[in-house]
């Protein structure tokens, strides 16, 4: 059966899903495209559905047109997934080092930095006051990396609780140099806004403060970038 109209109610669930609203009220989020997909599979992700169009694979099979109705992209490749979100609002304890990320939100930066995080070992991030991270920019930016990290969402007061004992590190331009810093065996480093930093009730309640020196020239880093830096340097 291959679905040809907008109208028809599966479709229609589907493609409100770019909106969070309704991410939040059916508990589930689109990653598109046929790398992600085949990754979603891989890692058995509690997929819900997977719609193709007719040139790809015959499993909910939809016109092209139809396609372009539920896709977020400029460009569908022809192939999605739909997942189930996990419980972001229960918090548990990171299992190693693990990130704060306060007031991001851009999604792709949001995408970059569950990405880098994935590649450095930090598979636990804990978000307050950030952008939807299963929205579809945030899903794509992540390149698959979304599938294999844990992300908590919840107040600064609730983060910090169950991040009890560990060293909290914040990221501002007015720190330590990284370069000569050694942090503690179990640490959480934070990151801020794009444009305002950490708040400072967050840098009030870090155990250490950090800084990228850089040349006279530059003024900041791009946000995921800098984080990259951090995580990459205390991981080593």
């Amino acid at each position: 059966m291959i679905y040809s109209s907008k109208q028809n109610a599966l479709i229609k669930k589907i493609a409100s899903l770019k909106d969070k609203k309704y991410r939040k009220e059916y508990g589930l989020y689109v990653s598109e495209g046929i790398k992600p997909v085949n990754d979603a599979i891989k890692f058995g992700m509690p997929i819900e559905y997977i719609v193709v169009t007719s040139t790809v694979i015959e499993i909910i099979e939809v016109t092209d047109d139809v396609f372009s109705f539920i896709s977020d992209e400029k460009t569908p490749q022809g192939a999605l997934c739909v997942i189930k979100i996990p419980n972001v609002d229960k918090i548990a304890r990171p299992k190693s080092n693990a990130v704060i990320i306060e007031g991001v939100q851009d999604p792709g930066n949001m995408g970059t930095i569950i990405r880098s995080a994935l590649a450095f070992g930090f598979t636990d991030l804990y978000l307050v006051n950030c952008v939807d991270c299963y929205s579809p920019k945030v899903v794509r930016s992540s390149m698959s990396s979304i599938y294999n990290v844990n992300l908590y969402k919840g107040s600064l007061d609730q983060v910090l609780a169950v991040l009890n004992g560990y060293e909290i590190i914040a990221c501002d331009m007015d720190g330590k140099d990284l370069k000569s810093f050694t942090p503690s065996k179990n640490y959480a480093i934070c990151v801020g806004n794009e444009g305002n930093g950490l708040s400072s009730e967050l840098l009030s309640k870090s155990n250490s403060v950090v800084a990228i020196k850089m040349n006279e020239f530059s003024e900041s880093l791009n946000v995921s970038v800098a984080l990259s830096i951090v995580m990459y340097e205390l991981s080593k």
